[in-house]
């Protein structure tokens, strides 16, 4: 069989929930896949010289989403890499579709409960400021598990080993490289 990285023609998307490990499972895929990576969020700050959760205060989120979404078109249509996303990325339509059409989009699903402890480590993420996390990520969830079940490729992940998570990816992403159901 062809080493998986020849076959690639198009990049590798994270997507999913704040918190479910898309950052650090990227980086290791893309060391795994001797491939680039990317984390939206760090390039946004890159680009703007702002840490990416004040411009989302200072501008309001669908503001933020709309220069999300031309970031996301650019860094997609360069060269096969691992690219992790915002937690809202995948939510907005036009972005979905296409991300969809661009790359091998991958979801990553986490529980609630771990979400949550996960993103109770850093203060860093605006719609968890006010009030209950836990329950502001539930009502997230069960508002954008549809978008993220557009994902080309469905991974569970929870509270065990990168390693684990990113060799099920390696293994569901030459499956859908082989049009198997992934």
């Amino acid at each position: 069989m062809q080493k998986l990285t020849d076959r690639l023609d198009r990049p590798i998307v994270l997507v999913g929930l704040m918190g479910a490990g898309k950052s650090t499972v990227g980086r290791r895929l893309a060391k795994r896949l001797g491939l680039p990576f990317v984390d939206t969020d760090a390039a946004i700050e890159d680009a703007t010289g702002q840490p990416w959760g004040e411009l989302f205060e200072r501008f309001g989120e669908a503001d933020y989403r709309d220069g999300e979404r031309r970031l996301v078109a650019r860094i997609v249509g360069g060269e096969v890499r691992v690219i992790s996303t915002g937690g809202g990325v995948f939510v907005d339509p036009r972005t979905r579709e296409l991300l969809n059409q661009r790359a091998i989009t991958v979801w990553l699903d986490a529980p609630v409960d771990v979400l949550a402890d996960r993103t109770s480590r850093r203060n860093t993420r605006p719609l968890l400021r006010n009030g209950d996390a836990k329950r502001t990520l539930e009502q997230l969830s069960e508002q954008e598990r549809p978008c993220y079940a557009e994902a080309h490729i469905h991974i569970k992940s929870g509270g065990g080993a990168h390693k684990e998570v990113v060799e099920a990816i390696v293994r569901k992403i030459g499956a859908y490289l082989d049009g198997a159901a992934a």
